[in-house]
C-alpha cells in the first residue's frame, strides 16, 4: 500500500467504489490517455495505469501531495505518469489534449463539479467517446454538458459515483 498524507479535505475515492469504478472500466483503460483532476492521492490514475492506460497526467494544487504522487510513481517505476501542480480549474482553462478516461473527484461543497464538467466539455479535452467518472457529495445532483449519458452509478457513505460516457455533440 502507497502511502496517504493525512490532510484536511484530502479524501480518497473509497475502496469500495474504487474497485467499481474500475469493474465498470473492465479494459477500456488500455492504451488509453487519461486525466486524473483534483488527483489528491493518486490512486484512481495508478490504478488505471496498473491497468494499461497509456498515459495518465495527474493535476494536483497542493505541493506537497503532488509530491507525494511523483514519489508513488518514481516508487512503482510508471515513467508514463506526469504530475501537474496546479489548480484543476485553471488547468482546465487553458487549451486541452483530448483525453480518453477523466477521472473528476473535486473538494466536496464547493461548488467546482458543474463548472469542471463545462470546461472539460468546452476547452477540447475529451476524445469524442471519453468516459468520465465523477465523484460528488451525494446531496448533489450535478449539471454535466448534455452530450454526457449517464452509464452506470452507485453511492457509498457520503459519495455519489457516476460514470459518463461523452456522445457526439
Amino acid at each position: 500500500m502507497l502511502p496517504v498524507l493525512d490532510l484536511p479535505g484530502l479524501r480518497p475515492t473509497p475502496d469500495r467504489v474504487r474497485e467499481t469504478l474500475f469493474n465498470w472500466l473492465g479494459q477500456a483503460l488500455y492504451g488509453k490517455q487519461v486525466l486524473d483532476l483534483f488527483a489528491g492521492t493518486g490512486a484512481l490514475g495508478i490504478e488505471a495505469l496498473s491497468r494499461g492506460a497509456a498515459h495518465v497526467t495527474f493535476v494536483e494544487r497542493d505541493r506537497q501531495v503532488a509530491s507525494l504522487i511523483s514519489d508513488n510513481l518514481a516508487t512503482l517505476g510508471a515513467t508514463q505518469g506526469h504530475v501537474v501542480t496546479r489548480d484543476a480549474q485553471v488547468y482546465l482553462a487553458e487549451p486541452g489534449q483530448p483525453a480518453d478516461v477523466v477521472f473528476l473527484d473535486p473538494p466536496f461543497n464547493q461548488g467546482l463539479a458543474a463548472p469542471c464538467c463545462a470546461a472539460l466539455e468546452a476547452g477540447g479535452w475529451l476524445a469524442s467517446d471519453a468516459m468520465i467518472y465523477l465523484e460528488t457529495e451525494r446531496s448533489l445532483a450535478p449539471t454535466v454538458p448534455a452530450n454526457w449519458q449517464l452509464h452506470r452509478e452507485t453511492q457509498a457513505g457520503e459519495s455519489m459515483a457516476r460514470l459518463y460516457q461523452r456522445l457526439p455533440a
